[in-house]
């Protein structure tokens, strides 16, 4: 599995936040409104990106030779969440940023201003968590072979 490209995430929020503006304006203009973002959306993207970082920082430790041990199968399951992370952050910063957009024109209207602050903040929560994602993936790296030392580890944890 590949290292996701922060290019590739940019690109994945601008492309998703430009569908979700045109998307909801039509609906806008026909006069369907969506529910507002709730404001507990970004404090659980926040603690979901701890999380990430949590569960990565186990695999970090052990490639860096602090942990005696760790299930392989944790460790494959630890990268792909880092991945899925990143990629859910950048889809969930372009939903959010685009209906945060659609709410501009209307800042006059208390409740649109409401509903700006709360996506705008749900937005700049699915950041830090595509922002986590990339990290854990690198915690989770493999250092390439050849490296320094050789990578194989002894039955007690330590390295050959």
């Amino acid at each position: 599995m590949g290292r996701t490209r922060s290019s590739t995430l940019a690109l994945v929020a601008a492309a998703t936040g430009a569908v979700t503006w045109g998307v909801l304006s039509l609906l806008d203009s026909r006069g369907t409104h969506l529910a507002p973002v709730l404001w507990v959306v970004a404090p659980v993207l926040v603690v979901v990106a701890a999380l990430v970082l949590w569960a990565a920082s186990a695999v970090r430790s052990f490639l860096r030779g602090r942990r005696p041990s760790l299930d392989p199968i944790r460790a494959a399951r630890t990268a792909a969440l880092a991945k899925a992370s990143s990629l859910t952050g950048a889809l969930l910063a372009g939903w959010y940023a685009g209906q945060a957009l659609l709410t501009l024109p209307h800042l006059h209207v208390e409740a649109q201003q409401g509903r700006a602050w709360s996506a705008g903040a749900a937005a700049v929560a699915a950041v830090v968590l595509a922002v986590a994602g990339l990290v854990a993936e690198r915690f989770c790296e493999l250092p390439p072979p050849g490296d320094g030392e050789p990578t194989q580890m002894r039955e007690d944890g330590a390295h050959d």
